[in-house]
């Protein structure tokens, strides 16, 4: 700072008090579902016949995703009704999703994650 006659004035600087700083790791908020999607994971499945979906369903039951290869089912137009309407089921319960996502390929989720339907295309 400048006072009238040109010269600075010099500001006493004061020791600064230590600082405590918050590790945001261990914050946990009222609204934040802890530990929701812990131990979660993407399950790999081929379903050879409908009776084969209930360790499929259990699964997201207990919050995993299932990606489903329905190949060997594919022309059994009745067991594939059933399977999806089972899942759809499930994914009601669980507040989750079911889509196809490929030519034999059925996706399955819970714990509230959503399938996006809009695929991600390159560019030319």
């Amino acid at each position: 700072m400048m006072t009238a006659m040109g010269k600075r004035k010099h500001i006493k600087k004061t020791h600064a008090r230590e600082e405590q700083y918050i590790d945001l790791g261990e914050m946990t908020f009222d609204d934040e579902a802890v530990g929701a999607l812990a131990g979660s994971s993407v399950k790999v499945a081929e379903i050879y016949r409908f009776e084969d979906l209930k360790n499929l369903t259990k699964l997201l039951y207990e919050g995993h995703t299932v990606m489903i290869d329905y190949t060997s089912i594919s022309n059994d137009d009745l067991a594939l009704r059933r399977i999806i309407s089972e899942l759809q089921s499930v994914a009601e319960d669980t507040n989750g999703d079911v889509a196809g996502v490929g030519k034999n390929i059925l996706l399955a989720t819970s714990n509230g994650l959503k399938i996006d339907r809009n695929k991600i295309r390159g560019s030319y």
